[in-house]
């Protein structure tokens, strides 16, 4: 082997391919795998069709200078699946899991299973600051911020002004103002969500707290419910089975909800803004007199408290790059973001001063009524347990026609008990 070698001027030959090696990794290292150098953060979120949240992902990689990019990686359409694939990998230390969107409903129970990290410090102040109260609030566990608000969303009164001139406050006068023109054989329907999901629990979360109630006591470790809960429940019950009730109020979700007032059966909708670019779309005729209205009161001198939506932004307690995540996040929902994804994807901000944007004022021209309502908004249980408590609410309900008030509520409180005790097997 060695006089071969030799014969060959193999050592110099060797040096030189050493030298040749050597440079070729130093050359790699400096650009040829920038994964090395940039570190790729994962955002998960929901699936965005408008293209708002991928820009995002694209102007925060292009502000870091380098330093990352981030994949915006789409989660399954359904809120279940979404969970279900996040606590799937959660519970597996997926250490390739980085910024998480969030439902509202979820950080209680993501904290408590350590899957996510605590906001402290600067990063905390800048997600607080400017973002509204209610929404913060959802992201919130035992008084520790543990994500920051991407967006919201709350429910209005949309109604038809050829039918109502003057819209109604109260659920009372609604359903009076259905009845009238229900006689007159008239549209008359009350579009909402009445099918045993989550838009179910979200009615009567709403009623439940403009009854001055709520769902759980405040250290969320007992039902509270009570007279508000047993007047929720009867509300939800006179409305299925009044003229003001769609006949297919037992299946209807907020889409069945948006496609009956589109076609013009309906005087009334409860839901959320998505509807107002989509009747503008597909029924331009009764888009002349689509208008909108405060959710409405459960009594005349108490304010409603319609219940938000939308979703958080957390960093897993798994992420290999915690710091640039957070820093990361907090570029995801900047103001520029914000606008976006309310302008293109129709998700109302959770920053305040956005609501005085001219911009959102002329795509938003109900602005006010929104931002008016995420003030006084109510939030969903904050419970580890939610999914659980949300279940029982929207099974005892279902459907609303059949609901006996006093009943429904004594089996609401018991089945909660034994879900905060973990003692209920919830499917």
């Amino acid at each position: 082997m060695h006089a071969r070698r030799g014969r060959t001027g193999g050592p110099r030959r060797t040096r030189a391919l050493v030298v040749l090696t050597l440079l070729a990794s130093t050359l790699a290292a400096c650009g040829g795998d920038e994964g090395a150098s940039r570190p790729t953060l994962n955002w998960y979120n929901f699936p965005d069709d408008s293209g708002a949240l991928q820009k995002a992902a694209d102007r925060c990689s292009r502000a870091s200078g380098g330093r990352y990019r981030i994949s915006y990686d789409k989660l399954p359409r359904a809120a279940d699946g979404q969970r279900q694939q996040l606590v799937r990998r959660l519970a597996a230390e997926d250490d390739s899991l980085d910024i998480l969107g969030l439902d509202v409903t979820w950080a209680a129970e993501f904290a408590e299973a350590r899957w996510i990290r605590e906001w402290t410090g600067e990063p905390k102040r800048r997600a607080t600051e400017g973002t509204l109260r209610v929404p913060l609030q959802t992201a919130t566990w035992k008084g520790r911020l543990y994500a920051v608000p991407y967006n919201t969303n709350t429910q209005l009164l949309w109604y038809r002004e050829d039918l109502v001139p003057t819209p109604p406050k109260t659920w009372s006068e609604m359903l009076t103002m259905s009845r009238s023109l229900a006689r007159q054989g008239r549209p008359h329907y009350v579009e909402i969500q009445g099918a045993q999901y989550e838009g179910l629990t979200v009615w009567f979360n709403s009623l439940i707290n403009s009854a001055g109630g709520t769902i759980l006591d405040p250290s969320a470790t007992r039902p509270s419910l009570g007279p508000p809960a047993v007047r929720a429940a009867s509300i939800m019950r006179e409305l299925a089975n009044s003229p003001a009730a769609d006949p297919s109020l037992p299946n209807q979700m907020e889409d069945q909800n948006r496609l009956a007032m589109e076609s013009g059966v309906a005087a009334f909708e409860l839901n959320y803004p998505f509807v107002y670019p989509s009747m503008k779309t597909n029924n331009p005729r009764l888009f002349e007199n689509f208008r909108w209205a405060p959710y409405p009161r459960v009594d005349a001198d108490r304010p409603a408290r319609p219940t938000i939506g939308g979703i958080d932004l957390a960093v897993s307690a798994y992420s290999r790059h915690p710091d640039l995540a957070f820093e990361a996040a907090l570029c995801l929902r900047n103001r520029e973001n914000q606008l976006t994804a309310a302008l293109e994807g129709g998700l109302p901000p959770t920053l305040r001063a956005l609501y005085d944007e001219p911009a959102f004022m002329k795509e938003y021209p109900f602005s006010e009524e929104v931002l008016s309502a995420l003030e006084s908004a109510s939030v969903r249980p904050l419970t580890p347990a939610y999914q659980n408590v949300s279940i029982a609410v929207s099974h005892t309900l279902s459907p609303p026609s059949e609901i006996d008030p006093g009943s429904a509520v004594d089996t609401i409180g018991e089945q909660i008990d034994q879900a905060l005790r973990s003692e209920g097997v919830i499917p």
